[in-house]
């Protein structure tokens, strides 16, 4: 994801491509790494909040039932900034998976929106990865 990022970064030093008028005139190859890019945030979102954000709470005795109470204690234990934070990312980036909606100006808006957000999903990643290991028990 940090690769596509900075091609990105690349790009944008170039054109604004948040502009509708630039953005259709992008190469083919630049709309490829914004969706390669738009596919990895996704996955890596899905992948915090279906299988690790649990996993982590398993792990450290935390209880849990629904989704609801997981991204509450999440939240608690500081995993995540905001839980409004959370859920609005999922719903920008469940807009832009269903492809580029018909008002191109929203969808680049979405679309800036999730690569702004770059650092803050890395940010929960390194978060995850310290919180898992205060439960590392295994040998040296």
């Amino acid at each position: 994801m940090k690769a596509y990022k900075q091609l990105i970064d690349k790009m944008t030093a170039r054109v604004d491509i948040y502009l509708p008028e630039n953005f259709n005139t992008l190469r083919i190859e630049d709309k490829a790494v914004l969706d390669a890019y738009l596919k990895r945030f996704s996955s890596v979102q899905d992948f915090l909040g279906a299988k690790v954000f649990s996993l982590l709470l398993d792990v450290s005795g935390i209880g849990y039932g629904k989704m609801s109470e997981v991204l509450y204690a999440i939240e608690k234990e500081e995993i995540i900034d905001s839980l409004d934070h959370w859920v609005e990312l999922r719903e920008i980036r469940n807009e832009l998976e269903h492809d580029y909606p018909e008002n191109i100006t929203i969808a680049l808006k979405d679309l800036k929106f999730c690569i702004d957000s770059f650092a803050t999903l890395e940010s929960y990643y390194f978060i995850v990865v310290r919180f898992a290991e205060r439960y590392n028990h295994a040998p040296s």
